[in-house]
């Protein structure tokens, strides 16, 4: 069962909850078709505040939720709860002012695939990653003001903020208080490189490598995600 939420508040406000991976299926999340069902549902309303929990999925779907509510006639207010990793990170973007508690977070990173086949096969999947990587960077830039090259190398580091850095950086626009949530996110971070300690409970080994990658199918032979 999906933790994504969708409630319309009266007063022309809905309010959404991303606290799943994003993608349905592999991921257990929702896929962008059934988000963009809901958001639909909400009817008319000047606003929309988002509230996000989420350690990011399907490159694909997140692309699609970002541009769904980036093209929606109402103001929408992200507020970044405890992790908005990855492609939920790009979700994040669609606000008209995104804000961050000050003990959540924020990463951004290549995107990752995996396929089966030929060197060819291969080479194609990472031509395909590349291409993914410059319009993720793109979208990062328009928000941030920052060079494409400057978020291409954050991506490549796996950078992840905290609410005051990623307010530097152009990736928020305020940091609130506190939210007790952060402290207990429940997700699973083993995919990253570099998650901070404070999320998975224990500090990271030197040279950690990412193992079991989670994938979501683009064709019979290549997976490509965020997560």
């Amino acid at each position: 069962m999906s933790n994504i939420r969708f409630v319309n508040r009266g007063n022309s406000r809905g309010e959404i909850w991303l606290y799943d991976t994003i993608g349905q299926g592999f991921f257990g999340g929702m896929s962008a078709k059934d988000f963009v069902s809901e958001l639909n549902k909400l009817g008319k309303v000047d606003v929309i505040n988002l509230h996000i929990n989420s350690p990011g999925g399907a490159v694909f779907d997140g692309v699609a939720i970002y541009n769904s509510l980036k093209s929606h006639p109402a103001r929408i207010e992200v507020d970044v709860d405890s992790v908005a990793a990855s492609i939920a990170s790009l979700i994040a973007m669609s606000g008209d002012e995104i804000r961050m508690a000050a003990n959540a977070m924020m990463m951004i990173h290549d995107p990752m695939g995996f396929t089966m086949g030929s060197a060819a096969d291969m080479r194609k999947t990472a031509d395909l990653l590349d291409q993914v990587k410059g319009v993720i960077a793109s979208t990062y830039a328009n928000r941030t003001g920052k060079k494409e090259a400057e978020i291409a190398a954050l991506m490549s580091e796996e950078t992840w903020m905290t609410g005051d850095e990623a307010q530097k950086q152009g990736f928020a626009d305020l940091v609130t208080e506190e939210q007790r949530i952060a402290a207990c996110t429940g997700f699973d971070f083993s995919n990253f490189r570099r998650t901070p300690s404070q999320l998975t409970g224990k500090a990271r080994p030197a040279g950690h490598s990412m193992s079991q990658v989670k994938l979501v199918a683009m064709d019979t032979r290549s997976r490509v995600t965020t997560r």
